[in-house]
């Protein structure tokens, strides 16, 4: 799966339904890209496209559940390697990165606030 496809994913499961043009901005692609990434998705059952009740002209895109269950593997494997990791540093360097904690979660935010553009 490419980055862009997985990154995707990962923003419907944190934002829940988006039209395709706000995906195509968060995600940096064009709408026609972002257009043909949602097809191949949908054909593989990861996410499907609805109708907007207060919009007739508007598609929506959201996960299925087999897409949930993709990013929630995802995210448990990066868990998992950032557990092994942290078991071969030294108890100065695990006290540094808790130390760091607060303002890597900042950080986070901050990418996230970027990411999804300003709230409607």
């Amino acid at each position: 799966m490419s980055l862009t496809s997985a990154a995707t994913l990962a923003t419907l499961d944190r934002t829940g339904l988006r039209r395709i043009t706000d995906l195509a901005a968060v995600e940096g692609v064009t709408q026609p890209a972002m257009t043909a990434l949602v097809r191949v998705m949908e054909e593989s059952g990861l996410v499907e496209r609805r109708g907007d009740a207060s919009d007739k002209r508007v598609t929506l895109v959201c996960l299925t559940e087999a897409g949930a269950s993709y990013v929630r593997t995802r995210r448990q494997a990066g868990v998992h390697a950032f557990e092994r990791l942290i078991g071969e540093l030294t108890g100065d360097e695990v006290e540094a990165l808790v130390a760091a904690l607060p303002a890597l979660k900042h950080l986070g935010e901050l990418e996230s606030q970027d990411r999804e553009g300003p709230k409607q």
